[in-house]
Formats: structure tokens, C-alpha cells, sequence
């Protein structure tokens, strides 16, 4: 696989020193991007990080701080249709993919990058909102990680009961009707934490990350990305679907969800990890959608958690 170099905005990500950014070309030739940081000294292992929709690299620039801070590198990665990667429509602010699996080839694509870069082993996931949907197929289908952790994973969509019939109906009728590219109901082409004030927003309760991702996108607003396509929210829905009936790996798991969730619904997610083998649910009270960028003592918290998981499975290897 060839590597380039591609663009970091370091300025706003504000990452441990040292991060790069490279373009990957997946097998269908897509081209997305991969962002990597590295802890000072010898790593413990590095953390596969998938973000959620209309997330980008630099967002998780904290992360990888934190995760620096207590040994691990961090790979992170812009899916296909958002951030600096290849976007799928002619409209880009329209978030959008084909076939819900086909984020699995960027899945590839980045585990083929990691091994290329020789990342310190082993990896382990860490996955947020839908990155959590792409995540959970990708450890049920034999993604070589040692490890696994959720934040608000997308295994199942938030709506009212109500509108769920209409969500199917509409989202299946629009692509057979040449209409799967406009906007879903509801949603618009804006990004959300530029539409939103902070007041009422169902991301944070911290002031300082929401600005900080209303500056990240000021700065870059090429990084940008708005509601998501009709043809999207079918593929969605189906994966959520197709999910629930396959059953959890045999991996160390955590999963956090946020208390006052409001974005992916929260039932899935106590349904899953009730029967997950060596999985653990823990509910944030008070804390909304991303947990990674809560306040601070949520996120140490969290990221202390996160750090002995993976340390554990380390510990466990190295005794072998």
C-alpha cells in the first residue's frame, strides 16, 4: 500500500506532538484519510479509533493526548463521505454511503495502514456513535483487536416510536423514487455544532469542547459535514437491524453511555451488553451523547477506564 502524506491542522486538533496524516486508498477506491499520535517512549499498544458521522480526525486530537498520557498510540480515520476523505455526493455537505458494509473496506484499508506504519501492538478499538455500528461488525467479522470500547454506540437510531414506520417507509421509497440523495427528514445541510448554541445541545454539557469543535470547524470548514441522505438512513436502519440478531464477540468489552442520550437509543445498547461475554455497561449520569468530550472529570474517567482495559489485556498476553 502507498502512503502520502496528507494535511493535519494540527493548530486546532491539538494532538500529542509528533501526529501525521496520510491518504489510503481502499479496495473499491475510495480515498480516505488516517490521522496517527504517538506517546512519548515505548507504547503499551495503540488505539484504532473509529469516529462517528460527520466526525474528522482533528476532533480527536484530545483523545489521543489522553490516551499518549498513559502509553498508547491512536490511529484515527475519516470515513468515506466526511472529513477530508472522498465525499460520495455532489452536494458534500449531504452525508452519504452506498452500502452500510462498505465502511468495512475502510476498515481494511486503515488495519492495512496500521501494519504498514508497524503501530505498536496490540490493537485495540475504541468507537463512537456510528463508528460503534461499523465497530460492532468489524469485531463480529474477526477485526484483530485485543480489546473493544463503545462511547454512544449506534445500534440503534433515536426517534419516537411513531415516526419509526414512517423512517423505514420514507427512507426505502426515496432510492427506488430517484430521491435517496436528499436530506433526511428533520436534518439539514448545516453541521450541527455550528446550527446549535451550546445551550440545548445533545453532544456536551462542557462549554469549552463544544467551542472547541465550533472553532475546529471555523478554522476548517472544509472538515464540515451536514445531515445525513435518505438512502443513508435506510442503510442505517438495516444495519442496526442486521446487527441485533448476530450475537457479541468473545472480547474484552466496555461500553459508556451517556445518561441523558438522545441521539442513537439507548435500549440496544442495554440489550447488548446484558449478554456480551466479558462486556460492561456503564451509564454517565448526567452526561449527554459524547462522552469523549465531556467534562473533565468525566473524560479522565473515562479515559482511566479505557487505559486499564487495555492494559489488562496487555498484562494478560505478555504473562502467556
Amino acid at each position: 500500500m502507498l502512503l502520502e502524506s496528507a494535511p493535519l491542522f494540527e493548530e486546532v486538533a491539538g494532538g500529542p506532538p509528533g501526529g501525521r496524516a496520510l491518504w489510503v486508498k481502499t479496495s473499491d477506491g475510495v480515498r480516505i484519510r488516517i490521522g496517527a499520535w504517538h506517546p512519548r517512549g515505548a507504547a503499551q499498544g495503540t488505539v484504532l479509533l473509529f469516529p462517528g458521522r460527520t466526525e474528522y480526525v482533528e476532533k480527536y486530537g484530545d483523545t489521543a493526548r489522553a490516551m499518549a498520557e498513559r502509553g498508547f498510540a491512536l490511529l484515527a480515520v475519516d470515513w468515506r463521505g466526511q472529513g477530508l476523505a472522498d465525499r460520495l455526493l455532489p452536494d458534500r455537505r449531504i452525508g452519504h454511503v452506498e452500502r452500510f458494509p462498505d465502511y468495512q473496506k475502510d476498515v481494511a484499508a486503515l488495519l492495512r495502514a496500521a501494519r504498514e506504519l508497524d503501530l505498536p501492538r496490540p490493537f485495540h478499538l475504541l468507537a463512537h456513535s456510528m463508528g460503534g455500528c461499523i465497530g460492532l461488525r468489524a469485531v463480529m467479522e474477526g477485526l484483530t483487536v485485543q480489546s473493544c470500547a463503545f462511547t454512544g454506540p449506534m445500534w440503534g437510531i433515536q426517534m419516537p416510536a411513531h415516526m419509526r414506520p414512517i423512517a423505514w417507509g420514507l427512507s426505502h421509497a426515496a432510492p427506488l423514487l430517484g430521491l435517496g440523495d436528499r436530506l433526511a427528514p428533520g436534518s439539514t445541510a448545516g453541521n450541527y455544532v455550528e446550527e446549535q448554541a451550546f445551550e440545548g445541545n445533545w453532544l456536551t454539557t462542557d462549554p469549552e469542547m463544544y467551542r472547541m469543535m465550533r472553532e475546529q470547524l471555523a478554522a476548517h470548514p472544509e472538515l464540515g459535514l451536514g445531515g445525513p441522505s435518505l438512502h443513508w438512513l435506510r442503510e442505517a436502519l438495516r444495519e442496526c437491524r442486521h446487527l441485533a440478531g448476530r450475537p457479541s464477540p468473545d472480547l474484552p468489552c466496555v461500553t459508556f453511555l451517556g445518561g441523558c442520550e438522545k441521539i442513537v437509543d439507548p435500549q440496544p445498547i442495554h440489550d447488548r451488553m446484558a449478554t456480551w461475554p466479558r462486556g460492561e455497561l456503564e451509564v454517565i449520569a448526567g452526561a449527554e451523547h459524547e462522552v469523549l468530550m465531556e467534562r473533565a472529570a468525566t473524560r479522565a474517567h473515562v479515559f482511566d477506564r479505557l487505559a486499564g482495559l487495555f492494559s489488562v489485556d496487555t498484562a494478560e498476553r505478555s504473562a502467556r
